[in-house]
Formats: C-alpha cells, sequence, structure tokens
C-alpha cells in the first residue's frame, strides 16, 4: 500500500497533494491511537466513470470516540443539464438541491481536509474507494491512496469466526445495527450513513482480537 501511496504522491495536486503531506497512520499503528474517518458517499448509480456522487457526509473517530465536532456533510452541484433521475428515490436528493451544492472540487477539498492523517472507515468500501479515488484523478491528477478499514468486511470475519455464515441481508448496514441494539437511522442520508458505520465500528473495537491497523485494513 505503501510504495502505492509514493507514486500518487508524485503525481498529486492540490487538496490531494496537502493531504499526502500529513503522515497517515502505519500498519502497526495501535487500535486504541487510531485515528479514524467514517465515510459515506451517496451516487446516483455504482459505476464511477459513468455516475455521479451526489452527497458526502464523514465523522471522525478517535481511538475509541466517536467526534461529532469534525463531522461533515455537502450535497454537490452536478454538471450543466444534470438530473439525479430515479436515483432520487434511494438519496432523496432532489434536483432543486443538487443545484444548490457545492462543487465537486470544494467537497473532495473538504473531505480530503478532514481525512488528513486517518484511515477510512467505511461500510462496503469499494464504492466510497472507488468513487472518491476516480474524483481525486479529474480534480488533483492522482487516486487517493489510504488504509481502509471496512466495517463489512468486518462483520462478514466475526459471523465465520462465529460459524454463522452471512446470507441474504445479513451484511447490511441496517441488519447488522439491529443485530447489535443499535438504533435505527433513516438509510441513504450520507452523514446518518457515516455515522451508522462509525458506531458498528465500536462495537467492533470492543470485540477485535486484533491490535494494530495492518491486522484489520482491507
Amino acid at each position: 500500500m505503501f510504495g502505492r501511496r509514493k507514486a500518487h504522491v508524485r503525481r498529486a495536486r492540490g487538496a490531494l497533494k496537502d493531504f499526502y503531506g500529513v503522515p497517515g497512520p502505519e500498519a502497526s499503528t495501535s487500535l486504541k491511537d487510531l485515528k479514524l474517518l467514517a465515510v459515506d458517499v451517496e451516487t446516483t448509480g455504482l459505476k464511477p466513470r459513468e455516475h455521479q456522487i451526489v452527497s458526502m457526509g464523514w465523522v471522525p473517530i478517535n481511538g475509541d470516540v466517536i467526534d461529532f465536532s469534525g463531522a461533515g456533510y455537502v450535497v454537490i452541484r452536478g454538471s450543466e443539464g444534470f438530473s439525479v433521475g430515479s436515483s432520487a428515490v434511494i438519496h432523496q436528493l432532489t434536483d432543486d438541491e443538487i443545484a444548490a451544492g457545492i462543487d465537486m472540487e470544494d467537497a473532495l477539498t473538504q473531505l480530503l481536509t478532514a481525512l488528513q492523517g486517518r484511515a477510512m472507515l467505511a461500510h462496503f468500501s469499494a464504492i466510497e474507494r472507488d468513487f472518491i479515488s476516480a474524483q481525486c484523478v479529474t480534480h488533483f491528477g492522482a487516486q487517493l491512496e489510504v488504509p481502509i478499514v471496512d466495517t463489512f468486511t468486518l462483520e462478514r470475519r466475526h459471523m465465520e469466526r462465529m460459524s454463522t455464515y452471512p446470507r441474504g441481508e445479513d451484511l447490511r448496514l441496517p441488519r447488522i445495527r439491529q443485530r447489535y441494539g443499535l438504533p435505527h437511522y433513516s438509510n441513504h442520508q450520507a452523514l446518518s450513513d457515516a455515522l451508522a458505520c462509525a458506531e458498528v465500528y465500536l462495537v467492533h473495537l470492543s470485540q477485535l482480537r486484533a491490535q494494530r491497523l495492518g491486522d484489520i485494513w482491507e
């Protein structure tokens, strides 16, 4: 991971260059000292090259404490003539709300500033990783390389250790929260989904046998 990061550092500019200028956590970082940023993106589809990010939310975690003071949420303005179409059924954002949003570069700058010095936490992290990284290439000239912890993977591993193999929707975030007795939040709102992910991570943190970031990252 660190070799790939060096290659992207050389090409990065703007906010991504600033992000790479702050040392991130190492594989040996202990979980009790680990700083993460729980991140969720809402999109118009599943393909980064064809679909767009419409909102992003994030919540910092310092060790075993959620830091609400650093939470953030942005709605991102689409290109001229953009319409959310049928994806509005999922993320509940209207064309008017999107039109009143901020530019993608500004949104990425806010996110990357919050992510400095942290690992990224997400649920089924491929969506966040691929969409954010694609936009970083477009706006800042290089991909985003950052240690990632995925609550989807943590829960799957936990269930397998318990000889309870996941089926159907067992690994969806609302189902996981229900199993752990966590409160119900509305789905597909970027900030509440980021918080939901952060809370699930803290449940896992209390039961993880792992001691350092390198044991749990993707």
